[in-house]
């Protein structure tokens, strides 16, 4: 199916942008405004499935028939230490609060993509394990002062100069970043959606 490699994208992160530009897809978007609150003993995995496809729902109700005709992609990341579960910080404070719990960890971060095409939606998981370095309070504020931290599950950003923390992935860096690219395409390739 030819879709002009046009999408909506349920989200308003640039690098989510960026990473479906890299595979040729260019996306219109339309953020999904939800309660992103976890719920009691759900698993990261869980939650972050349940939010990527609570996105592409969310997402989907603001469209017309004839805007359905488009596949919708929404995707929720989340970072984990040893089942604790690290969203987006609040403030600045609790970034530092989660950078000192991550320094010097192996930690998984966990990235769900929803599909929404065709009356359906499709949800992938994808995980991967990331070593971090130890941190001293004083890259911590420096990080902070940035401004990266923000908006960011786990208060860090592996494409920006926290990647100079990072001694090791296992699994993907798109994933890290937001968007896992396999499973991305693989949704939109199981839809017969023009793609690599």
């Amino acid at each position: 199916m030819n879709i002009n490699s046009t999408i909506y994208l349920a989200s308003r992160s640039p690098r989510r942008v960026e990473l479906l530009k890299q595979i040729g897809l260019s996306c219109e978007i339309l953020p999904a405004d939800i309660d992103e609150a976890h719920n009691i003993n759900e698993s990261a995995e869980t939650y972050v499935k349940r939010l990527a496809r609570q996105k592409a729902e969310a997402c989907l109700l603001k469209l017309n028939a004839e805007q359905r005709l488009r596949p919708v992609l929404a995707a929720d990341t989340t970072v984990v230490l040893a089942d604790i579960v690290l969203g987006k910080p609040e403030d600045d404070d609790d970034a530092r609060r989660m950078l000192r719990l991550l320094s010097r960890s192996v930690h998984q971060v966990h990235t769900a993509v929803a599909l929404a095409f065709n009356s359906k939606i499709e949800v992938m998981l994808s995980t991967t394990m990331v070593e971090m370095m130890e941190l001293s309070d004083a890259q911590i504020d420096a990080y902070i002062d940035t401004g990266e931290h923000r908006d960011k599950a786990g208060s860090y950003g592996i494409q920006g100069q926290a990647s100079a923390w990072i001694k090791r992935i296992e699994g993907s860096y798109s994933g890290v970043m937001g968007l896992p690219l396999y499973e991305t395409a693989s949704l939109l390739r199981a839809q017969g959606i023009g793609i690599f």
